[in-house]
C-alpha cells in the first residue's frame, strides 16, 4: 500500500523490452541498457544483465545525516558487456571495481555508468564504494520515499524507485535478487531490514546489525529502519518467526494488533496457500515519520499503531506484491486489488460484511464517506493508471478487488479460493502481469467466459453496467 485510505490513506520475471547500443559495430559486445523501458518509470532498471544478490555494508551517522556503505552486486551478463548501468540517486560515488579490478565510471542523473577494464560475461561481481546525504525524493503523487529522516534516525522506503537513494542497483521491479545488510549506526540504536537477524556486533560507541534475506526481492521493497525500538518476538502457530521493531512512542497503541499477527498469517495460509518467506512480523514508525504504509518483505512499515484491517491488508501483500511480483509498474493492481479483496475476506470470515456487500456499496457510490472519493473509483480502469501520478489511485485497489470478486461470481467460492492458492503458487518468488493473470483463470475455469470481466472491469474506462 502506498497511500493512505481516501480517508485516512493509509518461473522468471517477464522482462519488458530493453533498449541496448552497439558499442562497436559488430564485435557482438553491447552496453547495456540505462533503462527498463517501464510505462510509468522509463529510467527505472537497467538492462543486459540479471542480479542475484546484494551486499550492503552500511553506516550511518544521523547527528551528521552521513550515510557511508559498499555494495557488492552479484549478477549475470545476458550478453557480452563492455559497459553496464547502475540506478543511483544523490550519493557520491568514490570507487567502484568489477571481479576486484578498478573500473571506469560517470555519472548522469541517476544513471552510473560503469566501465570494467575487459567486458563482462556471465556471472561477474560489482563493489561501489560511495558515501554523502541521502535524500528524500518526491513523487509524481506528491508522496516521499527514499531516505526520510526521523527524529532518532532514518527510514528507507522504496516505493517505486527510492531504493535507490540508498544504494545502487537494478531498480526494477522485475529484477528480484537475495540480500545481506550490515549496517552500523551509534550506541543505543538499532538497524532492522527485511530477512531475519544474522547477529551484532559492538565496536566502542558503535553497533553492527546484520540481516539476510534469502528468498528474492525486489529493491523497492528493501527497508532500512534506524532508531531506538522496542523489538518483539514470537512465532506463529505453524512455526513463522515473528519478529516486530517498534517506535516506543507508538509501543502501548501498537501492542494488542501487533499480537494479533500469528492469528492473520495462520488464517492466510489458509486462504492464499503456505506462507512464501522464513519470518514475518512490522515496523511501526511514529505518523510524522511516515506518510504511508508499505508492505516491505517480510515485515511491513506502518505510519503509527495500525488497525487491524491494514494490517491483513500488508500481510496479505506477502503473497500478491512480495512473493507474487509486477512485471512493471502497470500491474500495480495485482498488488492491491489483491490486498484489498484480502481485508474483504477477513471480514466475511470473521463475522463482517459478505464481500458482495462491499461491492454493492462500491457500485451505489455509498462506501466511501466522501463523494469525491466514490466518483475516483470509476475514474479510470485498474489495468490502465493513465500516469505515474495514478499508479496507487482508488481505481487500482478498490475496482481491483471487484475484479477480483466478478471472477469469485464467475467460478463460484470453492474455485475462487482454489484460484487464489494456485495464483500465489503458480508465480513463488516470481514475477507476472495482467496478461499471465487473465491467462491463469481463463486456464483454471475453461468452461466460463470472462471477456466481459476484463473488458468492461480490468480495461474499461467508467462504471460498467449494472450486472
Amino acid at each position: 500500500m502506498r497511500f493512505p485510505r481516501p480517508w485516512s490513506r493509509g518461473a522468471a520475471a517477464a522482462l519488458l523490452a530493453v533498449s541496448v547500443a552497439a558499442c562497436d559495430g559488430g564485435s557482438g559486445d553491447f552496453a547495456g541498457g540505462a533503462g527498463l523501458g517501464d510505462p510509468y518509470f522509463p529510467k527505472a532498471g537497467n538492462g543486459g544483465y540479471d542480479v542475484r544478490h546484494y551486499a550492503l555494508d552500511l553506516a550511518y551517522d544521523p547527528g551528521a545525516h552521513r550515510l557511508t556503505g559498499t555494495a557488492t552486486i552479484t549478477a549475470r551478463a545476458t550478453r557480452r558487456l563492455p559497459a553496464l548501468n547502475l540506478d543511483l540517486e544523490g550519493l557520491d560515488v568514490e570507487e567502484v571495481t568489477v571481479d576486484g579490478a578498478a573500473a571506469r565510471w560517470s555519472r548522469d542523473g541517476q544513471e552510473l555508468t560503469v566501465r570494467p577494464r575487459e567486458a563482462v560475461d556471465g556471472v561477474f561481481r560489482v563493489a561501489v564504494r560511495y558515501g554523502g546525504a541521502p535524500v528524500t525524493l518526491t513523487d509524481p503523487d506528491g508522496s516521499e520515499e527514499g531516505w526520510l529522516r526521523t527524529a532518532d534516525g532514518a527510514l528507507a522506503l522504496g516505493e517505486p524507485v527510492g531504493s535507490m537513494t540508498w544504494f545502487p542497483g537494478n531498480h526494477h521491479p522485475s529484477d528480484k535478487a537475495t540480500y545481506a545488510v550490515a549496517v552500523t549506526v551509534p550506541k543505543g540504536l538499532r538497524a532492522v531490514s527485511n530477512g531475519e537477524p544474522a547477529g551484532e556486533e559492538r565496536a566502542g560507541s558503535r553497533t553492527t546489525y546484520r540481516w539476510r534475506t534469502g528468498e528474492p526481492m525486489a529493491s523497492y521493497l528493501a527497508t532500512l529502519a534506524i532508531g531506538g525500538y522496542e523489538v518483539g518476538r514470537t512465532v506463529t502457530a505453524g512455526g513463522v518467526p515473528v519478529y516486530t521493531a517498534v517506535d516506543p512512542e507508538q509501543a502501548e497503541a501498537s501492542r494488542a494488533v501487533l499480537a494479533r499477527i500469528p492469528e492473520v498469517v495462520s488464517w492466510a495460509e489458509k486462504v492464499f496457500g503456505p506462507y512464501p518467506f522464513s519470518s514475518t512480523g512490522a515496523i511501526v514508525e511514529r505518523p510524522e515519520d511516515a506518510g504511508y504504509a508499505l508492505e516491505t518483505q517480510n515485515r511491513p512499515v506502518f505510519p503509527g499503531a495500525p488497525d487491524l484491517p491494514l494490517l491483513v491488508h500488508e500481510l496479505a501483500h506477502q503473497w500478491y506484491g512480495d512473493s507474487v511480483t509486477p512485471a512493471s509498474w502497470r500491474d500495480m493492481w495485482l498488488n492491491e486489488g489483491f490486498a484489498t479483496y484480502a481485508e474483504w475476506l477477513w471480514r466475511e470470515d470473521h463475522g463482517g460484511d459478505s464481500a458482495q456487500r462491499t461491492f454493492d456499496a462500491l457500485y451505489a457510490g455509498e462506501y466511501f464517506p466522501d463523494a469525491a472519493s466514490n466518483r475516483e473509483l470509476w475514474s479510470f480502469a485498474p489495468a490502465r493508471p493513465p500516469g505515474a501520478a495514478r499508479i496507487s489511485g482508488v481505481p487500482v485497489y478498490w475496482r481491483g478487488a471487484m475484479v477480483l470478486h466478478k471472477v469469485r461470481q464467475t467460478v463460484g467460492d470453492d474455485a475462487f479460493r482454489a484460484l487464489l492458492r494456485g495464483w500465489a503458487r503458480e508465480h513463488r518468488h516470481g514475477n507476472a502481469d495482467t496478461g499471465d493473470f487473465t491467462a491463469y483463470v481463463e486456464g483454471a475455469a475453461p468452461d466460463k467466459d470472462f471477456a466481459g470481466i476484463w473488458e468492461e472491469w480490468l480495461y474499461g474506462a467508467g462504471r460498467p453496467r449494472r450486472p
